[in-house]
C-alpha cells in the first residue's frame, strides 16, 4: 500500500527522536511505500479535487542522512491508501484549513487519520473538560475576575493559553505571587484570549506522563517527562528528561475509559498526558515519545501503529 504523511519539511525533522520518522520507517518495514507531502502543497481543484505535490522516499538507517527521495509529482489524495496527518502545531487558521481540505479528500474517497473533523473538533486542553472527573479543579476562561477567584480558592495553580505547545507559556501562580496581576494581563492578552487555569499538581516533580492510544488500545508503557530541576514544566521540548514506565492502575484506568469514546470519533493515534492521578491533557495534532518508549522498553508502538492502519485500509476496502 501507499501511505502518505502530511508533515513539516523533511530536513527539519531529528530522525532519531522523531515519532513521525519512526512511523514511516515501520510502514516501510512492513512492505509499504512512504510518501511525505508539506501542509503547503495540499489543493483543490474544480478538475481534479484535492491533490498535492508529494515525495516518494525511500527511508535510511543514518539518523542524518535519514531519507532518499526517489520521485515527486503531484497526487490525487483519494489515490493512497491512507492520508497520515501529521503536521505540527500551531493550531492556527492553515491548520485549520488543511482539515477543511482534508475533509473533502475523505468526501472524494480518501482515508485520513486523525480524521479531519475530529482535528478541528478537539482542543488539546479544553478536550479534557468532558473527562473531568479524571481531572483536578480547573477552569476556561479570560476575564480576570473569574481567574483571580479561581486563583483565591486552588492557591496554586497553573494557568496556559489553549494553543500551546511543548511547554509554550505555562505559569504557576500562587495566591500570594506579586506578579499574578501581569502574568494573567499577559497570558490574556488583557482579556481578550481565553485560558484555562488547573490546580498545581505537586507529582509533576516525577513526571508528566505521556500515554499513548493507537487505534483504542492503550500501550502498555508511557512516557515520563521529568523537569529539570527548578523547572515546572516537563516537556522534551522544555528540557525534560523522559523515563519509560509500566502503566499504574490508575494510568490504565483512565486510558481504558478514553479509548474507545476517542477512537469511536476518528482519533487512531491520541496521547494523553497524566500527572499522578488526574488527565491534563488529550493530544491528537501530532502526538509523540514513540522512540524514547522503543528505545528503553522494546515495545514499538510505530509497529503497532502501522499494523492498525493496515487494518482500518483493509477493512474499509
Amino acid at each position: 500500500m501507499r501511505f502518505a504523511f502530511v508533515l513539516d519539511p523533511l530536513d527539519s525533522l531529528k530522525a532519531y527522536k522523531d515519532s513521525s520518522v519512526a512511523m514511516m520507517r515501520a510502514a516501510q518495514a512492513s512492505g509499504h511505500a512512504v510518501w511525505a507531502i508539506e501542509q503547503s502543497a495540499i489543493h483543490w481543484s474544480s478538475l481534479h479535487g484535492v491533490c498535492a505535490e508529494a515525495a516518494h522516499v525511500v527511508m535510511l538507517d543514518d539518523d542524518t542522512d535519514w531519507f532518499m527521495e526517489m520521485d515527486r509529482h503531484v497526487v490525487p489524495l483519494r489515490d493512497f491508501a491512507a492520508i497520515v496527518m501529521r503536521k505540527d502545531p500551531p493550531f492556527d487558521i492553515e491548520y485549520v484549513t488543511t482539515t477543511w481540505l482534508l475533509s473533502r479528500a475523505e468526501a472524494e474517497g480518501a482515508r485520513v487519520f486523525n480524521r479531519p473533523q475530529a482535528l478541528r473538533d478537539y482542543s488539546e486542553k479544553f478536550s479534557i473538560t468532558e473527562f473531568s472527573s479524571f481531572a483536578v479543579p480547573m477552569l476556561v476562561a479570560r476575564e480576570n475576575g473569574a481567574i483571580q477567584d479561581f486563583i483565591d480558592v486552588q492557591g496554586d495553580v497553573v494557568v496556559k493559553p489553549l494553543d500551546g505547545m511543548g511547554g509554550s507559556q505555562i505559569f504557576r501562580v500562587r495566591q500570594n505571587d506579586p506578579n499574578r496581576n501581569v502574568i494573567l494581563e499577559t497570558l490574556t492578552h488583557d482579556g481578550t484570549r481565553t485560558v484555562m487555569a488547573q490546580r498545581y499538581i505537586p507529582e509533576i516533580s516525577d513526571g508528566d506522563k505521556r500515554i499513548l492510544i493507537i487505534g483504542g488500545e492503550v500501550v502498555p508503557y508511557c512516557l515520563a517527562r521529568i523537569p529539570k530541576p527548578g523547572e515546572l514544566r516537563g516537556n522534551l521540548a522544555a528540557g525534560g528528561s523522559g523515563v519509560a514506565r509500566e502503566l499504574t492502575a490508575r494510568d490504565r484506568e483512565i486510558a481504558q475509559t478514553l479509548a474507545p469514546v476517542l477512537a469511536a470519533r476518528g482519533l487512531m493515534l491520541v496521547g494523553i498526558d497524566v500527572i499522578g492521578d488526574w488527565l491534563t491533557e488529550i493530544n491528537v495534532t501530532s502526538p509523540t515519545c514513540m522512540v524514547e518508549i522503543a528505545q528503553q522498553t522494546g515495545f514499538d508502538s510505530a509497529a503497532m501503529f502501522v499494523s492498525t492502519l493496515e487494518r482500518e485500509c483493509i477493512g474499509s476496502v
